[in-house]
């Protein structure tokens, strides 16, 4: 009789948490949908849990940034990158059954350009 060995190589089992978060990033990224016309972008995001009071919105030249604050029960952090200056003061964020719609002004480029006068 012949006996061979059994080799049993270990199965690459990930972490739980890290399981997690990737499905929390996947599921964020399907999430959201940003559209735009020639004033505005709205971009709206899946959050469900939150509540207005929970969130907070920052933007900062061509960045949106989304936080949850530090007493929420659920954390939640994104930042987005658009391709032009957001105006902040043409700019309203609304949360309604676990949607949040943020419709973004596009900044209006200012022309800095001197007239000349011809002697």
């Amino acid at each position: 009789m012949f006996f061979a060995p059994v080799i049993r190589t270990p199965r690459f089992v990930p972490h739980a948490y890290d399981r997690f978060a990737s499905d929390v990033a996947v599921a964020a990224r399907r999430s959201l949908n940003v559209e735009q016309d020639d004033k505005s972008w709205t971009v709206t995001l899946d959050v469900p849990g939150f509540a207005r009071e929970d969130l907070t919105i920052g933007i900062e030249g061509a960045v949106v940034r989304i936080e949850s604050k530090a007493d929420a029960k659920r954390k939640f952090k994104a930042a987005y990158e658009l391709p032009q200056d957001i105006d902040a003061a043409a700019s309203e964020a609304k949360l309604e059954n676990g949607v949040l719609t943020l419709k973004l002004g596009k900044q209006v480029p200012v022309s800095n350009v001197t007239q000349l006068a011809i002697h």
